[in-house]
């Protein structure tokens, strides 16, 4: 929620450069688990703490981008956040930050769908663990710095500690789980909007600003998380359906 005031094989090279395809069933295997891991129910809980991470830090990044003054960041156990920033209260600034934070699992599941599919699976584990670094610098809560902490302490351990193989599993959950975790979001804030709840969510801030309906908001918001899907998952299996 945002707030905001008024190919081939190749050998490993190092840290940066490219490792091995993984074997034909990770990408298979992987997409399952994490599509199982969205549907679940208190698995899905817990894990949803990322998916919150990577929606305020979409809000937080575009915030900075269109020149709003980044207030700060927090995350709450029950998975929910809040992004505060300052600037003008309206204007095609404002809409995109509003914009940014559903959409943002999905954009960046497909980024990282882009750097497997170069087989840049350490450089990815590094920068997502730079990334959650930067995003600790803006969380003003206890309970969000140790989400972040954690996230980025996993990501850096697998990142220098474990191997290519272990490293190419992990990369290929993770990657998933955003594609698909981007996707659950859109269709829980539906859900608690038919009930009345969440009368300033993301999709009724942007019908303020827009006079476009919420309900075509949230369809926007599906859409993009679809397509982030569609794109990114045919990356992630294309080196498994090579003949």
């Amino acid at each position: 929620m945002l707030l905001a005031d008024t190919t081939d094989s190749v050998s490993p090279s190092g840290i940066f450069g490219a490792q091995p395809d993984p074997t034909v069933w990770v990408p298979f295997v992987t997409g399952g688990v994490a599509l199982l891991l969205v549907l679940s129910g208190s698995p899905w809980r817990l894990a949803r703490n990322v998916i919150t991470i990577v929606h305020e830090a979409g809000h937080a990044l575009i915030a900075l981008l269109v020149g709003r003054r980044l207030q700060g960041i927090q995350l709450h156990s029950d998975t929910s956040g809040v992004t505060v920033s300052r600037g003008k209260p309206t204007g095609p600034g404002m809409v995109l930050t509003s914009l940014a934070g559903y959409p943002a699992p999905g954009v960046l599941g497909l980024a990282f769908a882009a750097l497997v599919a170069a087989n840049r699976v350490t450089v990815l584990l590094g920068v997502a663990a730079v990334l959650l670094l930067g995003v600790l610098v803006m969380v003003r809560n206890a309970y969000g710095v140790l989400s972040v902490v954690l996230t980025a302490v996993g990501l850096g351990v697998v990142a220098l500690v474990a191997g290519p193989e272990v490293q190419s599993w992990f990369v290929y959950l993770i990657t998933w789980f955003l594609l698909f975790g981007g996707i659950r979001p859109v269709f829980e804030l539906q859900l608690k909007r038919r009930r009345g709840a969440a009368r300033d969510s993301d999709a009724d801030q942007l019908a303020r600003l827009t006079g476009v309906p919420g309900a075509l908001w949230l369809l926007i918001l599906g859409v993009l998380g679809v397509t982030c899907l569609v794109i990114g998952g045919a990356w992630l299996l294309e080196p498994a359906l090579q003949p």
